[in-house]
Parts: C-alpha cells; structure tokens; sequence
C-alpha cells in the first residue's frame, strides 16, 4: 500500500520508534480483515476502503479558547480537570500546564510526540508494551495434558497494527513512585475533516504506589466517512491506581476502533469506565491484564445507541496471579434501528488461585426494531475461585411509563428518567461529578428531552 509508506516516511522520530513504525506497517500489509467468521468480530463488520483512506489535515495551535470548537468551549466551562491537551486531528492546538508542585515531584503531562523528543527514555521503556502492533496472545495457562484457550486471530490486530505504524499524537502521563495527583488530567479530541482518518495513541504509566485520574474526551460534529483508530496503553505498577475515563461521541458518519489495555501489577488497581454515545459505528476492546498478586479491576461502561447506531465492546479479563479481584458492569440502551454487541470473558490462568471474578450485562430495549447480542464467557482453569456471569436485555417498563406520563411528564422527559434510572448503578460508582453531568447532558439529547 504505497500510500501508506509515504505515510510513514513523513513521521519523524528517533531509530527505535522508526523501526517500531516500520514494524507496524509491515503486520498490517500481512493481516486480513477481521471477518464473520472470527468469533471476537462475529457481530460486527468494518466496510472500509484502507486504499482510500487519508490522514487528517494539520491545524494551528490557537491562543484563546473562543477559538476552539464549541463543543470543546462547552466541555471546557464545566470540567475539573488540573490540566488538559486539546488535540485537533493530528495536532495539539490548546493546552494548558500542569501545575508547578506536580512538576516539582517528577510528573509529566504532554502530548506524545513531545514526550518522544523530550523523555524519550520513558517512552521507549513503555510505548507498545501493554497494546503492541499485533493482538496480545491471552491465551489461558491451562494445566497439562488439557487444551488452553484459542490464540486470538492474527487478523484482530489489522487496525491496531495501523495503530503502531501511523499514529500521529496523544497524551502521555506519567507519575513517579509514591505522587498523587489530586485532579484529574485530560485530553480533549476533535475532528474537523471528513473524509480522513486519525490514529492516535494514549500512554499512561503509573510508577509503584502513585495515583493518577485521565480523563479522554472524543467529540465531533457530522463528518461522513472519517475513521478514528486509536491505542490507549495503561501501565499500572505495583501498587499504584489509576482511574482511566473514556467518553466517546463522535458526530454521525465516524467510524471508531480503539484498543484498551491495561497492566495491573501487585496489589494495584485500575478502574476504567467506557462511556460510548457517538459515531456511526463503533468497536471498543477493554482488556485487563491482572498480572500480579492481590491486583483489582474495575471495568464499568454504559453506552446509548439510537437511530442506526453499531455500537461493539469487546471485554477480557484475565486473571494470571492469585487473590485478584475483577468487577465488570456494563449497561446499555438501545433505541431506532441500532445495533448493540457486548462479548466479554475473564480467563483465569492455572495458578490464579483465589480468583474472584464478576461479570454483568445488561441492556435497555427502547424499540422493537433495535438488536442486542451478548455474549459473556468464562474460562476457568483454577479450583479454588469465586467466578460468576450474566446478561439480560428488556423492554423499558411500559408500568413505569405510563405511571411518569400520567403525571403530567412527557414522554421524552418520562424516557429521559428512566434511562437515566436505569444507568444509575454505573453513573453511582463514578466519583467525577463534571463527567456524570455530562454524560446525563447528552443522554436527555438522545431521547429528545432537551
């Protein structure tokens, strides 16, 4: 693919990233796509022309808000974050600095491509190692003599080995052993070119026993054609927690892929939360990597497709040490002609003894012509564990309807209640009131109550 290697012959960096680049492009000319017929992709097909495809155009830094989108403007006027990228297709055009005590204590907060010339030896160290250019092999440890897990398809990592190859920017966070950083970081991004693609990369890294909140933000108006891929890499070391948020809510004709990945050491705890609302189509994989002893994961996500929305959220948890805790709760609605696809699994390895697992799905039907397929998983190769799952999918209560609009409510207020009843349990486990507002902000315009 020619276009592709102009491509990545106008990214600039140091040798190691070049050849990691390289690396990345030459797996994705290798790999398929993802087809039916492999079962992580069974519900959802990507129609995309790669021959076609162009990145995003470049933009300016801006000096003043006013100058940003106004959905940016709206976002920024009710936030509490300490500091925040703003990040226009490929480029940062507004930021914000982190404050001095936190730089004092070794933190830093930039945009990727800063990071490679400025901490070069931290990136390296990191970059690719929790969401590398191919599909992580999660196969289970199983005891011997049996069968373990199926390797995932090679063709599950075409996209994120695009990922690698032509990533343009993103936010890198990183927190030294024993800092807290007491508000939340952030990154906003937008894009303004339909048409084109981005392909961006978050990178978090959270030294022993540090705490740290990112918040990532995705916002567009329509834009037919245009495809968002991105990688967001966790690194969760022993001790440390890290809250990770994504809201995504791309305009109408977005395509979004994104992989989500992190890597919990001992006794450290990663809480993550998925909010999907926006974009045509769009496929987000959230994996926990319970790598060390006594490690904790909390995988929450709520999402509102409508109209002839695809939303797909792929989970795994997989547990390969003992006495670790996972909790995943994901709930979603459904309304029009959407389509609604949760696959999840917790994998528990041979000798993750003491495992402690949950899995809940659950999915609001506001039409009788919307889908939802769920399908959750165990693999369980340990005898001494506490693992459960479960999915259920409902009409909204027609009782419950009739007793809001029968006093004097409308029908779309009536809805907004109850969807936003229904989603409560998620929205309750979310110590972020700015982001709760907002999410309640754009749930009351999917059903029309504002």
């Amino acid at each position: 693919m020619t276009q592709f290697n102009d491509q990545l012959a106008a990214h600039s960096g140091p040798d190691w990233l070049t050849a990691k680049r390289r690396e990345g492009l030459e797996l994705f000319n290798t790999l398929t796509l993802p087809t039916e017929q492999v079962e992580a992709w069974k519900y959802t097909q990507v129609d995309v022309d790669f021959a076609a495809l162009r990145p995003h155009g470049k933009r300016d830094v801006v000096t003043d808000v006013s100058a940003l989108p106004p959905s940016v403007q709206e976002r920024l006027t009710g936030t509490d974050v300490g500091a925040f990228l703003v990040l226009d297709g490929p480029d940062v055009v507004y930021r914000t600095e982190l404050p001095a005590e936190l730089k004092e204590q070794g933190v830093i907060f930039t945009d990727l491509k800063t990071a490679v010339e400025q901490h070069a030896d931290k990136v390296q160290q990191y970059l690719y190692s929790v969401v590398p250019a191919e599909v992580p092999d999660d196969t289970t440890i199983a005891a011997p003599g049996t069968t373990p897990s199926k390797s995932p398809d090679p063709s599950e990592g075409k996209f994120s080995a695009l990922a690698a190859a032509l990533w343009t920017n993103g936010a890198f966070v990183y927190v030294p052993r024993g800092v807290t950083v007491e508000l939340p970081l952030g990154s906003f991004r937008v894009m303004s070119e339909a048409g084109t693609y981005t392909a961006t990369r978050t990178l978090v890294v959270a030294e022993a026993n540090s705490q740290v909140t990112f918040i990532d933000e995705q916002d567009s108006e329509a834009l037919p054609g245009t495809y968002a891929i991105g990688a967001v890499e966790l690194v969760v070391q022993d001790g440390a927690r890290v809250r990770y948020v994504s809201i995504q809510n791309w305009g109408e004709g977005v395509t979004h892929i994104q992989r989500q990945r992190g890597d919990v050491g001992r006794d450290a705890t990663l809480n993550s939360l998925v909010v999907t609302m926006g974009a045509t189509l769009s496929r987000t994989e959230m994996q926990s990597y319970l790598r060390g002893q006594g490690s904790d994961s909390e995988m929450l996500a709520l999402y509102f497709a409508n109209e002839n929305q695809h939303f797909d959220h792929y989970t795994l948890q997989h547990h390969a040490a003992p006495h670790a805790h996972s909790d995943l709760l994901y709930k979603g609605v459904n309304d029009g002609q959407s389509v609604g696809v949760f696959s999840g699994m917790i994998k528990v390895d041979l000798h993750a003894q003491k495992t402690d697992a949950y899995q809940k799905h659950r999915t609001l039907m506001l039409s009788s012509e919307a889908r939802n397929f769920s399908v959750p998983q165990l693999e369980i190769n340990a005898n001494d564990v506490r693992c459960s799952h479960g999915s259920t999918t409902s009409p909204v209560d027609q009782e419950a309807l009739f007793f809001l609009r029968s006093r004097g409510i409308s029908r779309e207020i009536a809805e907004k209640m109850l969807v936003t009843a229904f989603l409560e349990d998620v929205l309750g486990r979310v110590p972020l009131a700015s982001v709760v507002k907002y999410i309640e902000g754009i749930i009351a315009k999917k059903v029309g109550a504002v």
